[in-house]
């Protein structure tokens, strides 16, 4: 695995790399880095894969452009065909997690002649809200939905980079299967979740004594390191352009995802907590006629490339093996 970096049609794109073959594109989540997809390289890669892992717009490396309205979806997935473009790659398999999942799903309704086939974990693909998402989100007298929190520029890069460090260790630790089992309306600590008007997204958070046994100490040396590099604003402008999002996709309103298709779920991914969004996956199948299957992995949370990467890159090679090799 080497880190690499590109010039995508004017746009920086730093990314790990591995392996020879069909291309297999890693999006990563928030807060992530490429580095989360590092199992699945290897994996990927001794399989017959050429696997990349990009550090998405505003993270790691890679371009991080000053005006907010530079992370919409739209951006994201015309860095990836840039990043096609500049590897002189026609087509290739991407696979994505929580915002890259969102990514992914899109890239592939966009462009499915460059994207032949989509793994999603975590995010399912949901039908266009019937308002700007903003407008639906919960906001209370003294809570409001965490995506309403990070719509505030400086607000949550505050507090996130006040110490790196915790704020990633308590981000990462609450959103996985550790955390405990989750049921809708319980009120088990989630970075996902209501956010404190007066405390904020962390102060609610537990703070683990020891890490998680997907996550080393060396692992989250380089997570720090990165943020210490980029720090969060990147990354929650993505959330910044959600109701942008909605307004520039409606064009796209009645498309469906024809190509293959899988989608994984950790058991204990906050997600679920969502009211509705077991309705949602189930329903998934009439947006994603070409849904391969629906996953969902026991006792793993939202960071399921990373606490199960064994099962992750199984079904991934289950799902991708079989298809028509592109490039």
């Amino acid at each position: 695995m080497q880190r690499r970096a590109i010039d995508a049609r004017g746009t920086t794109i730093s990314f790990l790399e591995a392996g020879e073959g069909p291309l297999v594109l890693l999006c990563h989540g928030f807060p992530e880095t490429a580095y989360a997809w590092r199992h699945q390289i290897a994996a990927l890669s001794a399989a017959g894969f050429r696997a990349i892992a990009p550090d998405l717009r505003g993270y790691g490396d890679s371009l991080q452009p000053e005006a907010i309205d530079a992370y919409t979806v739209m951006h994201a997935v015309g860095d990836l065909v840039g990043l096609l473009d500049a590897l002189e790659v026609r087509q290739a398999a991407i696979v994505g997690g929580d915002w890259g999942a969102t990514v992914a799903w899109q890239a592939a309704l966009m462009q499915p002649r460059r994207f032949h086939a989509v793994a999603a974990l975590g995010v399912p693909l949901m039908e266009s809200a019937p308002m700007p998402p903003t407008r639906l989100f919960p906001s209370l007298e003294h809570t409001q939905l965490y995506t309403l929190y990070f719509q505030e520029p400086g607000v949550a890069e505050q507090e996130l980079e006040h110490d790196i460090r915790m704020s990633l260790r308590k981000i990462y630790f609450s959103a996985s299967g550790d955390a405990g089992p989750r049921r809708p309306g319980d009120d088990t600590p989630n970075p996902f979740g209501m956010v404190s008007r007066s405390h904020g997204l962390l102060g609610a958070l537990p703070d683990p004594d020891m890490l998680p046994d997907w996550l080393t100490e060396a692992d989250l040396d380089i997570y720090t390191a990165a943020f210490e590099r980029s720090g969060f604003r990147g990354g929650l402008n993505y959330y910044r352009n959600l109701d942008r999002n909605w307004e520039l996709q409606r064009s796209l309103h009645g498309m469906q995802v024809t190509v293959p298709a899988l989608f994984a779920v950790g058991e204990r991914d906050p997600g679920l907590q969502i009211p509705g969004m077991e309705a949602i996956i189930d329903a998934m199948p009439r947006l994603v006629p070409g849904l391969r299957d629906s996953i969902v992995v026991p006792g793993a949370g939202h960071w399921l490339q990373q606490e199960r990467p064994d099962a992750v890159s199984r079904e991934l090679l289950d799902f991708l093996l079989p298809l028509p090799h592109r490039s």
